[in-house]
């Protein structure tokens, strides 16, 4: 089946970032003039999504609203004969199918995946981590399908990490299949350094047949009482064959203060109307 639907978690709390996430999401956070999840939701896009589910919660209304239609703006921004703001408004809210669930309890990843069972069906489908915004020429998801087209079975990205930081990765035991495709032969969740099986960490991107749903059911609580994704899957490789794929691009961490600053300061370098002078500012200031 053709990977049509998508998922896009965005239940956090976004602790990492208070006070300002007590009022603001950490999705909408601007990652120079788009906030982070439109990120996301612009590469499932170009991977040929047809469908996204954003698993939302409490306090997270801002989304919904920035990618509905605004009239009373569009009718501000016409007065005003802003015809490019005006039409980049009006795409925003045309971009795709989006429909929206609540995570009501915060339960982990796990959960929040599980939460879309209904939505998604009998069918498989994309997982979105917004925290993890990767720059690349073709889009990493469409990589991924790319390699599912070709296996039909499960799909998770990786990427090499530093030996000090297994502790922060569910990391794989892999067996190299061909170029930067490996097969999963099991999962462990944030191991020791000595006890890690290897350096490829698993990022916030996935293709997964529906039967996850099942094994997420029967998943216990793992740390903080949370349904833990990396479990699930161990569950799952045990019944169906799972790959991992090194994608190519660059990874920024927006999940944390200053891998979100990292992300600004790459994209806006490259922006054509503020690269040229954030460049020669920071030149000055350093």
């Amino acid at each position: 089946m053709k990977i049509r639907k998508a998922v896009i978690t965005a239940a956090g709390w976004g602790t990492r970032f208070l006070p300002i996430t007590k009022a603001q999401p950490k999705e909408m956070l601007p990652l120079v003039n788009k906030p982070l999840i439109q990120y996301s939701v612009e590469e499932a896009i170009n991977s040929g999504i047809k469908q996204i589910v954003v698993v939302t919660a409490l306090g997270k209304r801002a989304i919904e609203d920035y990618f509905d239609r605004s009239f009373e703006l569009e009718t501000v921004l016409e007065r005003k004969g802003e015809a490019k703001l005006l039409k980049e408004i009006r795409e925003l809210s045309s971009l795709v199918d989006i429909c929206y669930i609540r995570q009501k309890e915060q339960l982990g990843l796990g959960h929040a995946i599980l939460t879309a069972k209904e939505i998604i069906g009998k069918e498989p489908f994309a997982i979105l981590l917004p925290d993890d915004i990767i720059d690349s020429k073709v889009p990493v998801l469409k990589q991924m399908i790319e390699v599912y087209e070709k296996y039909q079975t499960n799909i998770i990205a990786v990427e090499r990490i530093a030996s000090q930081d297994t502790l922060k990765y569910g990391i794989i035991e892999p067996k190299k299949v061909s170029g930067h495709i490996y097969q999963v032969l099991g999962l462990v969740e944030k191991p020791e350094p000595a006890q890690a099986p290897s350096n490829l960490g698993v990022v916030g991107r996935y293709i997964l047949t529906p039967e996850i749903f099942d094994a997420l059911e029967v998943t216990p609580p793992g740390k903080n009482q949370e349904i833990q994704l990396t479990d699930a899957l161990q569950l799952l490789l045990k019944q169906q064959a799972m790959y991992a794929y090194e994608f190519e691009g660059i990874r920024y961490d927006t999940g944390t203060p200053l891998g979100w600053l990292k992300a600004t300061l790459a994209f806006a370098l490259r922006h054509p109307d503020i690269g040229q002078e954030l460049r020669e500012y920071l030149r000055q200031l350093l």
